[in-house]
């Protein structure tokens, strides 16, 4: 019985060197799964909130529709128009993504999306066939 723990005693420490490889494998592992992603999100928001222009649609973090009016470098603000006549001050940084189309013909869903709900009988931006609380009352009262 002596001689059984001696064996697993001595066959678990014959590579002083493997917790140090699974610690780097770790590491490995924890950057291309974390690290790496995070910074490639963030370079992409940093160049969306570089390279936004008076007239673009665009979305909010926070789920507001509007088209930017002004744009503030030395502020890193933006004048956003969510109504007519109405107009926010934001953050660059608070834009979540551009809903135009893009300059050199590329073409996003966002748009076709949008072109859908604004061709619908719905309110354009719930999406097809929604209905506001307004209109559901009124369907109820008939």
């Amino acid at each position: 019985m002596l001689g059984t723990t001696f064996l697993a005693a001595s066959s678990s420490s014959s590579n002083p060197a493997s917790p140090l490889i699974l610690i780097a494998l770790l590491g490995v592992v924890f950057y291309f799964l974390l690290i790496r992603p995070q910074r490639r999100q963030q370079a992409q928001q940093r160049d969306l909130a570089n390279n936004i222009d008076p007239g673009d649609e665009i979305v909010t973090h926070g789920g507001m529709y509007g088209t930017i009016t002004e744009v503030d470098d030395d502020e890193g603000t933006i004048l956003l128009e969510v109504a007519p006549g109405i107009e926010l001050r934001m953050l660059k940084q608070a834009v979540a993504r551009r809903l135009n189309v893009e300059e050199g013909g590329g073409h996003r869903a966002e748009d076709d999306d949008a072109k859908d709900a604004d061709s619908s009988d719905g309110h354009p931006a719930l999406g097809n066939g929604a209905k506001t609380a307004g209109e559901k009352e009124a369907d109820e009262q008939r």
